[in-house]
């Protein structure tokens, strides 16, 4: 599969749009990044995983400034999509995939819902 489906983009964006009020932009990329690194991981591209985990990491220590009473979720987060950059850089795309799933599943507590 080179091109991640109309129709999961459509789930990732309607996954964003169903969230009550996202906290913030930060949060809200930084999700919608990891999914796609999960997605991309699932089809076995650590490239493209790493890519998205990177991009991810780059909002979700944005959002966490801004998290004071959600802190722990997301700085968790970070320790997940640490750990999925460097299997991902590693070819490592299953056991990157599973950091990225635990990493927006803190993501996701991260914003009170």
């Amino acid at each position: 599969m080179r091109y991640i489906s109309a129709s999961f983009a459509i789930g990732v964006l309607g996954v964003l749009l169903a969230t009550p009020a996202v906290a913030d932009h930060h949060t809200a990329q930084a999700i919608e990044h990891a999914a796609m690194a999960k997605a991309h991981g699932e089809d076995g591209h650590a490239k493209v995983l790493l890519k998205h985990a990177e991009e991810s990491l780059d909002h979700a220590q944005a959002a966490e400034k801004k998290h004071a009473e959600q802190h722990q979720h997301m700085t968790d987060s970070i320790k997940e999509l640490k750990q999925a950059i460097e299997h991902a850089k590693a070819g490592h795309a299953d056991i990157a995939t599973k950091h990225v799933d635990e990493a927006l599943m803190h993501m996701r507590k991260s914003t009170g819902d």
